[in-house]
């Protein structure tokens, strides 16, 4: 019988992030049985589970956002739940509640904990934005801390434990805006966009007939917890930690020596929680590549995902059609790893 391979995050070696490379693209494999096109969203959405964070998903109905997180619990084997949020969705649907409940032997009355919908390890929170500021600030404690208080008791979230959120960005009618300290503990903004024709045909061929895509395990969750020790192991070097932070201090108007445009345009720049993911998402990156550090190019790969959901425009700039896309892709051409 053949030893068993090192699990991934007992060490960063050839062997480890070949492996990881292997991993990566059998699960793009099966859940391109399910999911035709969107590519780049499914590869972001991958990297957003290897660094252990949390995604949100933006673009408008039909674009297989619910299928695709779906299909990856089933690839992943997690365990998965969706949240609808609605006007009316209080905190306590999806934490969950004390009940009383009769204990049958004694006939008296005990408080037992209900667990909500978020005690899952894969959460869609679809139309996150069409809930209240009251009910999204649940989803705080929960996204951040991963554990949920109710009274005076505190019970901890599964693990692993992501969260992807889902908002339409066309429909403003019964929306509440996300809340930027809650917008910040998404590791990545991922933008889903139309299919090409070709990819639209596959879409209706594979949707309007009989067959039903069997989706296989790739990864069991003992594993995801391995690649996120794996991803987090990754060296990176000084330099390439200092660009990652001339980045985000580029977003900054009120930064010494920021840019004339951003000063003109921005509002409000990007936490240091945007320096961290920078550099989390170039160490993935560069895991699920084969290579061995974290480089520069890595960092520039993430910066957009990272970004849109931290830099925000000011009324200037939305007077003068100047988006927060434009003011990003200005950054990444300017400050370049070799500036100081």
């Amino acid at each position: 019988m053949s030893a068993q391979p090192p699990p991934f995050g007992s060490a960063v070696t050839v062997e480890a992030v070949q492996r990881l490379a292997t991993q990566r693209q059998n699960l793009l494999t099966e859940l391109g049985k399910a999911v035709v096109g969107q590519l780049e969203v499914i590869d972001n959405v991958l990297l957003t589970v290897f660094c252990g964070g949390h995604g949100l998903i933006e673009g408008v109905p039909g674009l297989a956002k619910t299928l695709l997180i779906r299909s990856l619990g089933r690839v992943l084997d997690l365990r998965f739940s969706r949240i609808q949020f609605t006007p009316d969705l209080m905190p306590s649907d999806i934490t969950g509640t004390d009940v009383l409940e009769e204990d049958h032997e004694t006939g008296r009355r005990k408080q037992v904990f209900l667990p909500g919908p978020v005690f899952a390890n894969l959460i869609l929170a679809d139309e996150i934005n069409r809930t209240p500021p009251k009910t999204q600030a649940a989803m705080l404690q929960v996204m951040q801390e991963r554990e949920v208080t109710i009274g005076n008791k505190t019970y901890p979230l599964p693990h692993p434990f992501h969260v992807f959120a889902t908002q339409n960005p066309i429909e403003q009618e019964g929306t509440y805006v996300l809340p930027e300290a809650q917008a910040d503990r998404f590791m990545f903004h991922i933008r889903t966009t139309y299919p090409t024709r070709a990819e639209e045909e596959l879409v209706v061929r594979a949707t309007t007939g009989t067959d039903v895509p069997d989706l296989r395990p790739v990864l069991t969750a003992e594993e995801i917890v391995n690649i996120q020790k794996l991803v987090r192991a990754m060296p990176v070097s000084d330099e390439v930690i200092r660009y990652a932070v001339r980045l985000v201090a580029a977003t900054r108007p009120e930064e010494v020596g920021a840019p004339s445009y951003v000063k003109e345009f921005i509002r409000w720049g990007a936490s240091p929680r945007a320096s961290q993911y920078l550099i989390l998402g170039a160490k993935a990156r560069a895991a699920v590549t084969g290579r061995l550090c974290a480089d520069y190019e890595g960092v520039r790969s993430v910066a957009r995902q990272v970004f849109r959901h931290r830099v925000l425009a000011n009324f200037n700039a939305r007077a003068q059609k100047v988006t927060v896309s434009d003011l990003i892709e200005r950054m990444l051409k300017e400050v370049t790893p070799e500036g100081k």
